[in-house]
């Protein structure tokens, strides 16, 4: 088995989000929720055979279950789409000019060259353009080249319709390669494709850094047009107002988070649902503490408050470092830390708690032999090794720690009958966690320990080795970062 490293990070920030202080324009403390709201503006840009594509669009309209037509134009799907740019657009645009909320627009870039009013409309408004990419497709079978060839063919076209590049990306329709073209394109603050988090993240790529301020699917309109999607507009205001008041409430409590609204003028443009967003923007307008920005507003606060940080990666370290580091994690059996490194480390093994946890794995699969092997290579306490002086510096520290390298000659003599009679009872040394342990409870473990049965004792073992381990490595942890 090759050593391998897992790509996904299942871990984010874990029990820990930071504390993000969004801003709280006009009052003092900090916002308690930030609240993005997200105009697609993809009509025109969508899978036609006037655009050049094999076939007509099938995805996100009123006709549910849609399939292409190869060759084909759809008249029905193409004139669903016209509504959003000749209708859902200009009432979404009155909707939040009258309330002077900020959007940002993911601009498919050739929706927007064949649109120039909505462009003028979007940049009187003092929205963020942020590019959708070239067309609104679907990427899973690009090759990386092409992709990239559309990525900047995209950007060079939004360039010239609004008169600068855009600072964020999201294709949407994305494949593996996206966010590593984002990250080596180089110019953008923001990436977007990516749900995976309530607060942007940085991502590591081939590249470098890469600031991800995350979408989301499902406080999302497109759920108008899918199976066990919404179905009313009360639906659909009910959903966003509940996730407002949890993530509000989350803010009260010291946690705040981002709450995304993604809009699509084709969908919530229509009557029937634009009702129940106008609610919901005067629900959100009603509430104290509230930051309603735009993506570029938050991944410039993002950058300033949280710049990358390089972390120590355990999981990305050489086969021979790791080792090096973690080798002796448990006591002179360096297979430990080879075989968790051979069975794949990533992104959530990379704190204390994380690694521990893979390497308690890898010993608890070890045969009994192998465990017992570890065992024996404990030294004894308070023994022959320790006045020899030839302690691991680990173990040595660990004894002294609990004042074992400072015995009276009463209390030597009271261990080495001890540590006498256990070995030849169970044939392995006695092992316990010193830490925060005294002379006084280490002895009590000993007589209390050395009674037990095989089967027992083997067990209580093991489980003292594990928590040794884990000390270590919180301590290897400490003193690298």
């Amino acid at each position: 088995m090759t050593t391998s490293r897992y790509p996904r990070d299942l871990l984010g920030y874990g029990r820990t989000p930071p504390a993000p202080a969004w801003p709280n324009p006009g009052s003092s403390g900090d916002a308690k929720i930030c609240v993005q709201f997200i105009v697609n503006y993809e009509e025109g840009g969508e899978n036609s055979v006037l655009h050049g594509d094999a076939a007509s669009e099938a995805f996100l309209s009123e006709i549910v279950g849609a399939q292409p037509w190869p060759g084909m134009r759809h008249m029905n799907m193409e004139s669903i789409y016209e509504y959003g740019s000749r209708a859902g657009f200009w009432r979404l645009w009155r909707m939040f000019t009258e309330r002077a909320m900020p959007v940002t627009v993911y601009g498919v870039a050739t929706a927007l060259a064949r649109n120039p009013d909505v462009v003028a409309a979007m940049q009187e408004a003092d929205w963020e353009i942020a590019s959708h990419g070239l067309k609104w497709v679907e990427y899973k079978d690009y090759s990386r080249e092409d992709e990239r060839r559309d990525m900047q063919d995209a950007i060079a076209l939004h360039s010239a319709i609004t008169g600068e590049r855009p600072l964020g990306w999201y294709t949407g329709r994305s494949s593996q390669h996206t966010l590593e073209l984002a990250a080596e394109e180089g110019g953008f603050l923001y990436a977007s494709d990516a749900y995976a988090d309530d607060l942007p993240y940085w991502q590591e790529t081939e590249s470098g850094p890469l600031l991800v301020v995350p979408y989301t699917l499902d406080t999302n309109d497109m759920r108008f047009a899918t199976p066990q999607g919404f179905n009313s507009g009360d639906q659909f205001f009910a959903y966003l107002k509940d996730a407002f008041d949890v993530l509000y409430a989350e803010g009260e409590a010291g946690q705040a988070k981002m709450l995304n609204i993604g809009l699509h003028c084709r969908l919530v443009g229509r009557p029937g649902r634009a009702a129940a967003l106008a609610r919901f923007l005067d629900y959100v307008q009603s509430k104290p503490d509230v930051w309603v920005a735009r993506r570029i507003d938050i991944a410039r606060h993002w950058r300033e408050r949280f710049p990358h940080a390089a972390p120590w990666r355990p999981s990305r370290l050489s086969k021979t470092a790791f080792v090096d580091v973690f080798g002796s994690v448990f006591e002179h059996s360096p297979f430990i830390a080879e075989r968790t490194l051979t069975r794949g480390l990533g992104a959530a093994n990379d704190t204390a708690e994380g690694l521990a946890a893979a390497m308690t794995q890898t010993f608890r699969l070890a045969s009994k032999d192998e465990r017992l092997g570890i065992l024996k290579a404990h030294p004894d306490l308070a023994g022959k090794l320790a006045l020899a002086g030839d302690l691991t510096e680990q173990s040595k520290s660990e004894q002294a720690g609990a004042g074992l390298d400072r015995l009276s000659e009463a209390e030597l003599n009271r261990f080495t009958d001890l540590n006498t009679r256990y070995v030849a009872r169970f044939g392995f040394p006695f092992i316990i966690a010193v830490k925060g342990l005294t002379k006084d409870d280490i002895l009590a473990a000993f007589e209390a320990r050395v009674d037990n049965d095989q089967a027992t004792e083997f067990a209580t073992a093991c489980r003292q080795v594990e928590r040794i381990a884990r000390l270590r490595i919180a301590q290897i942890f400490e003193d690298a970062t």
